[in-house]
C-alpha cells in the first residue's frame, strides 16, 4: 500500500506567491501561447495557468472560452452527467465561520434522518428520474459514528421505485482514517468528495475556529488517506470567496501533482462552489473575496484546460443562467432539482435546515429541457464504474480520447430511459429530435454502439451499457 502523507508540504505558498508576482501583468502573445498549447489537451503547468489569470481584454477572454469549449467537447463531447445530493444529516462538531451546519449557530434546527426517512428521501429522488446521488453530511454523526453514514448508504442502493434505483452514490463525508476509509470502500460508493476549503493556511486558521477541522494537515491529506485504503475516484476543490482565487487554484495544482506523483492519478472531479448566504454567517453573506461572475467563468475555462480531463462539477448554488454559461466551457457534471436540508425532498427547501442558499430552483425536467435545448445529451450513466473504469483506468481511457466510445452510447441509453419513464411529452419529443442529431453527427462505431443500447431500452430494457 503507498503510504499517505501526513503533511501539506507539498503546498508551497512561496512558490505560488512568486508566480503571480511574475505573471501578473497580462501579455497578449504569451496568453496566445499558453492557448495554443492548451488545444493539445495535455494540461498546463502552474506557471501557464497563471498565465491566464491576466487576461483582462474581452478579445482574449473569447480566446480562452473558445479554447475551453473545443477542450470539453473533444474529450467530453456532448454529454452532461447528471445528480443529486441527499442531506442526511445537519449535524456538525465544528465550527467554520461560513457555513450554517457550525456548531454554535442556535438559529440552525438540527436533523439526522432515520434510515426509513432516508429511503422516503431516496425514493423521492428516484421518482424525479436520477440514477446517482451525491451523500453530504455534518461532521458528526451522533452515538452511531461512521456506521450511521455506511448504513445510510446501504439503504440508499436498497431503494427501488417503479423501477427505479439509485446505481451509484458519491460521499462528501468528513475525512477518516485509511481503515474507516477501507470501510468505506466496501459499500461500493463511487466517488469520495471533499473540499479544502481554503488552501491558504491563515484563512484557513481564521475560518475554522473549533472542531476536528482546525487541523489543515489532516483534512488535506484525506485524498491520499482514501486512494490509500484503494478508493480510486476522489473529487476536491475549494470554497471559492474565502480568499484570492488565483493563489486557491495554483495551490489545488499543487495538490493535484502531488496526487499524480503519489498515486498515479489526480482527482476525478473538481467542484468551484462560490460561498452563498448561510443561515447566521455575515462571513457567508459577505465573502472576503467575493469572486464575480467574469472572474468565475474565467476559472471554469481555465481549469477545463489545465487539468482536461478531470470532470468539472457545477452545483445549485449557481443561477440558471450561469449553469447556462458554464456548460459551453468546461462544466461536465451538475446537479438539479437538489436540496441542501435534511428531508428537504419531502418537505421542499427550509432555511432553517440548510446549509445554504440555493440560487437555482427548478425542477430536474425544467433542468433537463434546459440542456436539451442547448444542444447537449443529458446523462445519467454510472457505467464506467460498474464496469472498473475508474481512477487511473478511467484516464487511460481519456487521454487518448477512447472514453467517448462509451460515454456517448452510455449518455444517450440513460436519456432514453430518463425520456420513456419519467418525461412529459413535450421533453420526450425534443429529446428523441435531439437523440437523432447526435447520432447524424457519431462515428460509424459510436453510431453502432448507441442504436444498440438505444433499441434495447425502447425494447423495455434498463440498465444497458457498454
Amino acid at each position: 500500500m503507498i503510504q499517505p502523507s501526513e503533511t501539506s508540504e507539498f503546498i508551497d505558498e512561496g512558490q505560488i506567491n512568486q508566480i503571480l508576482s511574475e505573471t501578473k501583468e497580462c501579455d497578449s502573445h504569451r496568453v496566445r501561447n499558453v492557448l495554443q498549447k492548451a488545444r493539445e489537451l495535455n494540461g498546463l503547468t502552474l506557471e501557464e495557468a497563471a498565465v491566464l489569470f491576466s487576461i483582462n481584454s474581452s478579445e482574449l477572454t473569447e480566446e480562452l472560452f473558445d479554447t475551453a469549449k473545443y477542450a470539453k467537447t473533444e474529450i467530453y463531447g456532448s454529454r452532461i452527467v447528471f445528480f443529486t445530493p441527499l442531506y442526511i444529516s445537519n449535524l456538525c462538531f465544528n465550527n467554520c465561520a461560513y457555513c450554517a451546519f457550525r456548531s454554535t449557530n442556535t438559529d440552525m434546527k438540527r436533523r439526522a434522518l432515520s434510515m426509513e426517512e432516508i429511503a422516503h428521501e431516496v425514493q423521492l429522488i428516484i421518482d424525479q428520474g436520477h440514477k446517482r446521488i451525491l451523500i453530504v453530511s455534518g461532521e458528526s454523526y451522533g452515538t452511531s459514528g461512521l456506521q450511521y453514514v455506511l448504513d445510510a448508504i446501504k439503504t440508499a442502493y436498497s431503494v427501488k421505485s417503479n423501477g427505479g434505483e439509485i446505481r451509484r452514490i458519491n460521499v462528501n463525508i468528513a475525512p477518516l482514517t485509511v481503515p474507516e476509509f477501507e470501510e468505506l470502500k466496501k459499500t461500493e460508493i463511487g466517488t469520495f468528495q471533499i473540499f479544502q476549503e481554503t488552501y491558504h493556511r491563515e484563512t484557513y486558521r481564521s475560518v475554522h475556529l473549533g472542531g476536528r477541522k482546525r487541523d489543515y494537515d489532516w483534512r488535506l491529506t484525506a485524498v491520499d488517506r482514501a486512494m490509500a485504503a484503494g478508493i480510486s475516484d476522489c473529487g476536491i476543490g475549494p470554497l471559492l470567496g474565502l480568499y484570492d482565487w488565483r493563489f486557491e487554484l495554483l495551490a489545488m495544482l499543487m495538490h493535484i501533482r502531488h496526487l499524480e506523483n503519489l498515486f498515479g492519478v489526480g482527482p476525478h472531479t473538481i467542484s468551484v462552489p462560490r460561498i452563498e448566504p448561510a443561515l447566521g454567517s455575515a462571513l457567508a453573506t459577505a465573502p472576503p473575496h467575493k469572486v464575480s461572475d467574469d472572474d468565475f467563468r474565467k476559472i471554469i475555462a481555465i481549469l477545463r484546460l489545465t487539468v482536461p480531463y478531470t470532470g468539472i462539477i457545477l452545483s445549485t448554488r449557481e443561477t440558471p443562467i450561469m449553469r447556462r454559461d458554464a456548460l459551453n466551457f468546461g462544466v461536465s457534471q451538475i446537479s438539479a432539482g437538489s436540496r441542501v436540508n435534511p428531508g428537504g425532498y419531502e418537505e421542499n427547501e427550509q432555511f432553517d435546515t440548510a446549509q445554504f442558499a440555493l440560487g437555482d430552483h427548478r425542477c430536474l425536467e425544467e433542468v433537463i429541457l434546459d440542456v436539451i435545448r442547448l444542444g447537449y445529451i443529458p446523462s445519467f450513466c454510472t457505467g464506467c464504474y460498474r464496469m472498473g473504469r475508474v481512477g487511473k483506468d478511467f484516464m487511460d481511457l481519456a487521454y487518448p480520447g477512447d472514453i467517448k466510445a462509451h460515454c456517448d452510447p452510455n449518455g444517450l441509453s440513460t436519456f432514453m430511459e430518463y425520456l420513456l419513464d419519467y418525461a412529459s411529452e413535450t421533453t420526450r419529443k425534443e429529446g428523441e429530435e435531439l437523440i437523432e442529431k447526435i447520432l447524424a453527427g457519431q462515428t460509424d462505431e459510436n453510431r453502432t454502439r448507441s442504436i444498440s443500447l438505444l433499441d434495447q431500452v425502447r425494447a423495455g430494457k434498463r440498465d444497458v451499457y457498454c
